[in-house]
């Protein structure tokens, strides 16, 4: 249930009073990363990044299949969904993640 707004004053003890933050505890320092240490060219992260490199991250094909739909008049374009979308995208609501 929630309580109405009004001019009520600040209980401080009770279930439902304010309760005092304990002090976060200290934690222990961070490692420096050497930046300067080489780059390992065969690591799986590299092999990728490198393969990602030689093609353009478009599927061609799909593009040229919605060409030929919206030429031909099969493909259902509607200004709400898209503008939808892209505030959406703006704000972050969507996983930019691949289906």
């Amino acid at each position: 249930m929630v309580d109405p707004i009004g001019n009520r004053p600040i209980v401080t003890t009770g279930p439902r009073g304010v309760t005092r933050v304990q002090a976060p505890s200290p934690t222990a320092p961070v490692a420096s990363v050497d930046t300067t240490a080489p780059v390992d060219k065969t690591s799986a992260v590299a092999k990728t990044a490198a393969s990602l490199a030689q093609s353009p991250p478009v599927d061609v094909d799909r593009v040229a299949m919605i060409r030929r739909a919206i030429e031909e008049g099969r493909f259902p374009i509607s200004p709400a969904t898209i503008a939808d979308n892209l505030i959406a995208l703006k704000f972050d609501w969507i996983s930019r993640e691949p289906s």
